[in-house]
């Protein structure tokens, strides 16, 4: 998966925008105003910061070690980075997914109406 292909995938969910908070080179995704996705565009290998229940964090940075590391610049419990051109595609719209129902579930319970309400 490619950075392009990444974004198709995060725009795609209901509730979503994209802005660049931080500076021009880190675009960052959110649901209901809170981020579940951070790509810094100028990296190279391309990455991705996901949020992670935190079992499952440990877990996946044991099985893809130095594919998937403690989040760069994030909460290293609840934050991975994932190197998504080494990642299958699979995986990695699985660890989007995961990242933003962690994100929803978090919401308070009026934006979790409103965001059932959208479209």
């Amino acid at each position: 998966m490619n950075v392009e292909e990444l974004r198709e995938l995060c725009i795609s969910k209901k509730g979503v925008t994209e802005e660049f908070p931080f500076d021009a080179d880190t675009l960052v995704f959110k649901v209901m105003g809170k981020m579940f996705a951070l790509v810094p565009l100028e990296r190279q290998p391309s990455q991705c910061n996901l949020k992670c229940d935190p079992e499952r964090a440990v877990e996946l940075r044991e099985e893809y070690d130095g594919v998937i590391t403690p989040g760069y610049h994030m909460s290293k419990i609840h934050w991975n980075t994932l190197y998504i051109e080494q990642l299958p595609e699979t995986l990695i719209k699985e660890l989007i997914n995961h990242s933003y129902d962690l994100v929803v579930a978090s919401l308070t319970k009026k934006l979790q109406q409103e965001l059932k309400n959208l479209g």
